[in-house]
């Protein structure tokens, strides 16, 4: 059985595709800048492809590594949720610390995971993807230690790490007209259904732009929109359009579906890290305020 390139080069692929820079991906990897070099080289070579095409001055993405980027970062993905798992069913009961989070945010759940597993003393984290609703219960149940929740705020829980993620641009069907445009105002979508979500609490961001659309453009597709992957297959089939993070059009490359900018002012989904608030008699979860801090130096170095 073919064991294909080590994981190590496929990660270095990988951050040099997200910085276009060999010496900062050596940087966050710890390494040399000829280390990055040659772990791309490796890759490239094991593969028969070109990755990038560099010049003095840039480094860009060639095709073929446009087409595997996405395989790459899954890859990586599935390793350390594998990892993490493995570590979980390895570690004695309850001392694994468990982390519910958003489709959206997984980038930054598996470098929580792989950062809490370097401290010192290591720490395991179980990661489980869920919505919000999913997450809540969890959280309540005690299922999990933590979750990274979406505003708003249950004020039962306690919360940290606040961030932000801008909704830049609307999703819309490859070769539609409005895939043509060069930005987007919601005042010029009355022919065109906007996919909403029914929960749209009072001064979140699915609540300001349905006001800004009006009511006969919106289509209340489910109760929540946390799978955004999937919600971006009803923008592909016609069902309507949808607002879309920046984070996702950064990191999702599909040829039936076009994002177009949405100039729709400061919309933005605003997320932290929420759990359970002590109770009297209750000690405070087993590693939670180092998963806090770490998610907070995952935001600074990101």
């Amino acid at each position: 059985m073919d064991p294909g390139p080590p994981l190590r080069d496929i990660g270095c692929f990988a951050l040099v595709a997200r910085h276009l820079s060999f010496s900062r991906a050596a940087a966050e990897m710890g390494v040399s800048q000829p280390a990055a070099s040659q772990a791309v080289g490796r890759l490239e070579r094991v593969l028969g492809v070109r990755l990038f095409e560099r010049t003095s001055r840039e480094v860009r993405l060639s095709p073929a590594g446009k087409a595997l980027l996405p395989y790459a970062e899954t890859l990586l993905e599935s390793a350390t949720a594998f990892s993490a798992e493995a570590r979980r069913l390895a570690a004695p009961a309850g001392a694994a610390v468990r982390l519910a989070y958003p489709p959206l945010v997984g980038g930054l759940a598996a470098r929580v995971a792989r950062r809490m597993a370097r401290r010192d003393p290591p720490a395991e984290v179980g990661l489980r993807p869920a919505g919000r609703a999913a997450s809540l219960a969890a959280v309540a149940a005690g299922e999990v230690t933590a979750a990274i929740l979406a505003s708003p705020f249950p004020r039962d829980l306690t919360t940290a790490a606040r961030f932000h993620v801008p909704v830049s641009h609307l999703a819309v069907p490859a070769g539609d007209p409005l895939a043509a445009l060069p930005r987007l105002q919601p005042e010029r979508l009355a022919r065109h259904r906007v996919l909403v979500p029914r929960e749209r609490p009072p001064g979140g961001m699915w609540a300001r732009l349905a006001a800004r659309v009006g009511p006969h453009r919106q289509h209340v597709v489910a109760e929540e929109i946390d799978d955004y992957a999937a919600a971006l297959d009803l923008v592909a089939a016609g069902v309507g359009l949808l607002p879309t993070p920046h984070l996702l059009v950064a990191s999702v490359r599909r040829d039936d579906v076009a994002f177009v900018p949405l100039d729709a002012g400061d919309l933005r989904l605003t997320y932290a890290l929420a759990w359970r608030g002590e109770r009297q008699g209750e000690p405070t979860p087993a590693g939670l305020m180092a998963l806090a801090q770490t998610v907070q130096e995952c935001l600074w170095t990101r």
